[in-house]
């Protein structure tokens, strides 16, 4: 089913790559989604506005632990079946999201869908991995995190758009209907099987210290992004369409960051690739301080965030297949529990320095954790770490 050979070069054809990253598309999308339905879920569900954005906090915190613990139990699986049968399990998460009478269901609905996500996107990416050889890797990688990026870009205005006209629960019900086109697309992929491991191998993925030196720089050069977009409308002291403006600009940024990024590991490597993104990630960070003011400013500021965050994606991926391809599977969910863990991390932080400090360390602190970022890319660099 691929234009593969034993003895020619392996890669996935594009649109097998396009089948996956409508799937990263359509989770994005509901991961952004809810944040421009906010005022409309709060009224509908009868809670406060803050109770209906823990709805967003509750579904990354699922993900975060059910990604490595999916992959770790299902690590020689056919990737078709995994794919499959993780997008159904979000469909119905949608639709207990979509027809849910009140809040306690609605957010049952967001953990079925955070483990269905979670299910679908580590095994995304680890399919384009598994059915690449070196040199077409990162693209494979990077257009399946493009369905990602995009989303980003799409989420929030369709949220606000689709909330205004027909209301919140349509827009899940659209959500279903492209979650069961990406599901019923699946069965076009090419077989892909993880090496064999014992379930002992699998869950010790993480006494590897180089593995724990890639988690190490994925957690930290997310953790700025996420902080900034967690709280934009206060870093940018302003409200409605320059809040949608600039996490537009944001999502195009990410989208120029991973179609650039193959070039780049090919050029230069993915450790020096990830120090690029978060320099950019710390100096656009620190930026902000000063251009969240001005209209113009804050756009081209978010545009250049985007732009790093895109770029410091996919080489973390291409690292961890680099250094344990047996267990890249694995190796990869844990790697999505570090992205959820530091969206996390970052609406919390960012809750704390805004009680502490007020809004006009926000960006700051994105600049100071920015900085930590780039000191273990330069610092931690596990491919010269032997295996132990």
């Amino acid at each position: 089913m691929g234009n593969r050979s034993e003895s020619g070069p392996k890669h996935l054809r594009i649109v097998d790559l396009l089948i996956l990253a409508v799937g990263t598309f359509t989770l994005g999308v509901d991961g952004y989604v809810l944040s421009g339905l906010l005022p409309e879920v709060s009224a509908d569900l009868r809670v406060s506005i803050s109770e209906a954005g823990q709805l967003t906090a509750l579904f990354a915190i699922v993900y975060a632990v059910g990604s490595p613990v999916i992959a770790a139990l299902t690590g020689s699986w056919d990737r078709r079946v995994l794919l499959g049968g993780g997008m159904m399990v979000f469909i119905v998460g949608l639709m207990l999201q979509a027809g849910g009478p009140n809040f306690p269901t609605v957010a049952v609905g967001r953990i079925v869908a955070a483990l269905g996500a979670a299910a679908y996107q580590a095994n995304a990416f680890s399919t384009a991995g598994l059915l690449s050889d070196d040199a077409h890797r990162a693209r494979s990688l990077a257009v399946v995190a493009g369905g990602a990026s995009l989303a980003l870009v799409a989420g929030l205005p369709f949220g606000i758009i689709v909330g205004q006209v027909w209301g919140w629960r349509n827009a899940m019900w659209i959500l279903v209907v492209l979650a069961a086109i990406s599901c019923l697309s699946v069965g076009l992929l090419p077989a892909a099987h993880a090496p064999r491991l014992g379930l002992r191998d699998r869950l010790l993925v993480l006494a590897d210290a180089r593995v724990r030196g890639i988690l190490v720089g994925t957690l930290t050069v997310m953790v700025p992004g996420f902080l900034i977009i967690s709280f934009l409308p206060t870093v940018l002291h302003a409200s409605g369409v320059l809040v949608v403006v600039a996490m537009f600009a944001f999502g195009c940024g990410q989208v120029l960051g991973t179609t650039a990024v193959p070039r780049l590991i090919r050029w230069r490597g993915a450790p020096f690739v990830l120090v690029l993104g978060a320099g950019g990630v710390t100096a656009f960070a620190a930026m902000l301080a000063v251009t969240g003011t001005t209209e113009l400013g804050a756009v081209a500021s978010m545009i250049a965030l985007g732009l790093s965050m895109g770029i410091a994606i996919v080489p973390q991926q291409h690292r961890l297949f680099a250094l344990v391809p047996a267990r890249a599977p694995v190796a990869m969910g844990l790697n999505g529990s570090a992205i959820y863990t530091a969206a996390a991390l970052g609406a919390g932080l960012g809750g704390g320095v805004l009680a502490v400090a007020g809004e006009i360390a926000l960006a700051p602190t994105a600049a100071i954790i920015g900085l930590l970022a780039v000191t273990a890319g330069v610092a931690v660099r596990p491919e010269r770490r032997p295996q132990r």
